[in-house]
């Protein structure tokens, strides 16, 4: 046996041998006497803690008690308050909706986009249904109706004012609140904010229809502001990412248009 077996014999110890030597017994006692410390030591802070929880359990029991009544209360809330009133807010929105869509396919637009926002025959319509279920999702949607009808009826300030108020991440109802605001920022002849309410349309969700209908605006507008390169790109976009859309179908005479004014 060599030297370097030798040595890691002496300083290897089996669990459960007795120590022979007398190094050995003084080794072990230092051992036990630092593991009854640890052992100590734990007692002692499990000691403190349980005399903390014995003194504070009072509190702790309120404090318990307060989180298990805001957990249940939310549940609560969402099971008896606001489901019920999204139902309720639903029906009312019903009859508001088939004057909307009666009027956008027919006649008599103004008075059934009216009898839309005000509501009849004892139903809400959607200025209270917005007003009254604010919070609710039917509350938001009745928000982006009654923008539209205003915008239908030419009353761009009031359609500004609640497609703002509407949020939505839907493919196809976030973006036309946006174009509907741009819309109406056209018509109020605030060209600047309808540039940029455009711009956010055609960003904020991709697909073949709202983009390219979007994009299209956006650069008219970046035409008529001058902002001939931002109105080349939106141009340039329609034709290489939508050339199937309806907007594309021309957009070479709007290309030229816009390399002309920067050259």
């Amino acid at each position: 046996m060599n030297l370097n077996n030798k040595t890691t014999m002496a300083t290897y110890k089996k669990r459960g041998g007795k120590p022979s030597t007398k190094t050995e017994k003084e080794t072990s006692i230092e051992d036990g006497s630092t593991t009854a410390e640890v052992f100590n030591t734990l007692d002692e802070s499990a000691s403190r803690t349980e005399e903390w929880v014995i003194k504070n359990q009072k509190y702790i029991f309120i404090i318990v008690g307060l989180s298990a009544v805001l957990v249940l209360g939310y549940l609560g809330f969402d099971k008896f308050v606001q489901e019920p009133k999204e139902s309720v807010a639903t029906n009312d929105m019903f009859q508001s909706q088939q004057y909307f869509d009666q009027a956008v396919n027919g006649a008599s637009k103004d008075s059934l986009f009216t009898l839309a926002l005000n509501g009849s025959e004892g139903k809400y319509g959607f200025l209270d249904i917005a007003d009254v279920y604010s919070g609710t999702d039917a509350g938001n949607l009745a928000n982006y109706y009654a923008g539209m009808a205003y915008l239908n009826m030419k009353d761009y300030s009031n359609a500004v004012t609640y497609l703002s108020a509407f949020s939505s991440t839907d493919d196809i109802l976030g973006p036309i609140a946006k174009g509907g605001i741009g819309d109406a920022f056209v018509q109020l002849e605030q060209l600047d904010d309808a540039y940029e309410f455009y711009v956010q349309a055609s960003e904020l969700k991709s697909n073949n229809y709202t983009t390219p209908m979007y994009l299209y605006k956006a650069g008219i507008i970046g035409l008529k502001l001058e902002n001939y390169a931002q109105a080349l790109v939106f141009f340039n976009q329609i034709k290489s990412k939508y050339p199937e859309s309806t907007e594309a179908s021309n957009i070479d005479v709007f290309i030229g248009k816009a390399e002309a004014a920067i050259n």
